[in-house]
């Protein structure tokens, strides 16, 4: 069993690094883990538990990967209690999205994008809260990168934050500003929060 948090920290981003494979971030090519490396650090300023770090690292590899949830608790429990394992593959679980357009395919892209925020309100407080950290990091990346969708991204990400607010009161306040800051430079698509 791995002791100190770096460690587990570093043996878990390499899982994900490894899980996301070849894959690239859309906008600017770089290798997929960068973002959930920057989730993670978003997370770590405000929080210090291992399960919820460790789910920042993780919490795309469901929804993006082959990698499946028993193969992720069985790397987890080579680094941390059983509890631990739990917590953090409830965290990652409640973080994929189950309204995807493969599960869903005749259903509306704002339809599923509600129904994800209904559903992101009943989850638990630590995955919202590394929900505003990924809300954060992709909003900025995609205003700078995609402005034609930055307003559809920002309207679906404020429908989360309208119900999803039981996370970290401080990045909370933090994914609210953010969004306000990158609304603003798309004045038809600003609202006030």
């Amino acid at each position: 069993m791995v002791t100190s948090q770096d460690a587990i920290l570093s043996a878990v981003r390499d899982f994900a690094n490894r899980a996301h494979g070849d894959q690239r971030r859309r906008y600017t090519n770089d290798p997929y883990i960068v973002h959930p490396v920057r989730v993670m650090e978003i997370c770590r300023t405000y929080t210090q538990d291992t399960a919820t770090l460790c789910a920042a690292l993780l919490h795309d590899v469901l929804e993006d990967t082959p990698v499946r949830e028993a193969v992720i608790g069985e790397f987890l429990a080579t680094l941390m209690p059983d509890a631990e394992v739990a917590r953090t593959l409830q965290i990652v679980v409640e973080l994929t999205d189950v309204y995807t357009h493969e599960r869903q395919p005749r259903m509306k892209r704002k339809e599923r994008r509600a129904r994800e925020a209904e559903r992101l309100a009943t989850v638990s407080v630590d995955a919202q809260t590394v929900k505003y950290a990924d809300i954060i990091d992709n909003t900025v990346e995609i205003t700078q990168q995609d402005p034609d969708f930055a307003p559809v991204y920002m309207r679906e990400c404020q429908a989360i934050l309208d119900v999803a607010d039981k996370g970290n009161s401080d990045l909370y306040r933090r994914a609210v500003d953010t969004l306000e800051k990158c609304m603003a430079q798309f004045p038809s698509g600003h609202r006030k929060h």
